[in-house]
């Protein structure tokens, strides 16, 4: 390495070692702090233009069409919350490249509320969307955050997640996607106030407020308690847009109170349009919200709100063989490894969709039931080196689905 002396100079700027206010050592070179800010600087710029560009590019490329053709390969049905979603990311990614002029109108973030069962598709839409985004997106769960001070995690840990997406790039990250899971969970426990605090409801919905409005955060980079002495990353959260998701159990009654009518019964007025009981989620309302116990600071700075439609059999049944990555290509794929053809007889599948509209488990149970019906092939196969083709008819999986005792998860 090169020794410092009275003739060491800056191998840029050609400034001497007094000249500066220090001299960094390399090999056979020197940099002085100014060439070092200065690169930063050129560095900084030519990131941000790289960014922007990839924006345009974005623009250009995803209009709503396409990004819900996206969604259309990946998620069956929820033509309403796939349209919600693409016209809000579409719509964020124009906000983003928006130039802002004394005279000219700011756009401002729509942040989204998808209500829906379990095992409908919300958090499936999440995972699908962030494939096709060119901006940071992380998913995150509402269940585990509590108020500042309390065993759980910080609000901040949210925007510490999305910073990771971002390999901690805080220009990028301040132009991300959250979506938010289980928010339902951070309902208000009780409508009497008391005095005590509800540390992991009203308390987190109170925490949420100005991350979600928009304003600079100090976000612990390795978490809050573990790291204390660590230190902050600012981030600005004025365009990060917010996607919060949860089934909302037992809203229906609320919904159904507001419409005067009962989940199962009839209207009260003849003259009243007639009331879709099946799916009282479509007509749910900001109002609906906030009897369910959300405040309503948080709902006002969530306008938009969306549905997911409960899942029929005819979805269910799409839901098994028609995504890209359905429940059977991908058994098929598995056996395909052990170099075995995998055949399902269609009686089979209706026998799944049927079992898992009894059960009330939605697109996740139809995973559980198919996994008890292949489990004793899928261990036996890798050792029966003689088998090349497997048929899975009627029989057999009524067979393997009664040993699996599923009676046990039947709904009350």
């Amino acid at each position: 390495m090169a020794k410092q002396n009275k003739e060491s100079r800056c191998s840029f700027c050609h400034s001497g070692k007094h000249e500066t206010l220090m001299l960094i050592e390399g090999m056979d070179a020197f940099i002085c702090d100014k060439c070092v800010t200065q690169a930063n600087q050129l560095l900084a710029q030519e990131l941000g233009t790289k960014n922007t560009k990839n924006i345009q590019t974005a623009i250009s490329l995803l209009k709503p069409l396409e990004i819900k053709q996206h969604l259309d390969q990946y998620v069956i049905g929820q033509d309403d919350a796939k349209k919600v979603l693409s016209v809000a990311v579409y719509n964020h990614y124009k906000r983003l490249n928006q130039k802002i002029d004394k005279d000219e109108i700011e756009i401002e973030k729509s942040n989204i509320m998808l209500v829906g069962e379990t095992g409908t598709g919300k958090t499936l839409l999440a995972k699908t969307i962030a494939k096709i985004l060119h901006v940071p997106f992380c998913i995150c769960d509402a269940t585990v955050l509590t108020e500042a001070g309390y065993v759980g995690e910080d609000v901040e840990s949210i925007l510490t997640r999305l910073l990771q997406a971002a390999d901690y790039d805080v220009a990028a990250a301040e132009r991300g996607i959250v979506y938010i899971d289980e928010v339902d969970k951070v309902a208000r426990k009780s409508d009497n106030p008391s005095i005590t605090r509800d540390v992991s409801g009203e308390g987190v919905q109170q925490a949420l407020l100005k991350i979600l409005e928009g304003t600079v955060v100090n976000v612990p980079p390795q978490g809050g308690r573990k790291h204390p002495d660590q230190k902050m990353i600012p981030v600005n959260t004025n365009n990060i847009l917010f996607i919060c998701g949860g089934a909302f159990d037992g809203i229906e009654r609320k919904i159904a109170n507001r419409l005067r009518t009962q989940a199962v019964g009839y209207k009260v007025k003849k003259d009243e349009a007639v009331l879709d009981l099946k799916n009282l989620y479509k007509y749910i309302t900001p109002q609906d919200l906030k009897s369910f116990g959300l405040i309503p600071e948080l709902i006002g700075r969530i306008p938009v709100l969306s549905h997911l439609n409960p899942l029929d059999k005819e979805s269910l049944r799409n839901i098994l063989t028609a995504p890209k990555n359905s429940l059977i290509k991908q058994y098929i794929k598995l056996f395909a490894y052990e170099d075995v053809n995998l055949v399902f007889e269609d009686d089979v599948l209706d026998f799944i969709v049927d079992k898992a509209m009894e059960y009330k488990l939605g697109a996740r149970g139809l995973r559980s039931i198919c996994e008890a019906i292949m489990l004793d092939a899928m261990f036996d196969t890798p050792t029966q080196t003689d088998v090349k083709e497997l048929h899975i008819n009627l029989d057999y999986a009524i067979e393997k689905f009664e040993k699996a005792d599923f009676k046990k998860l039947q709904a009350a």
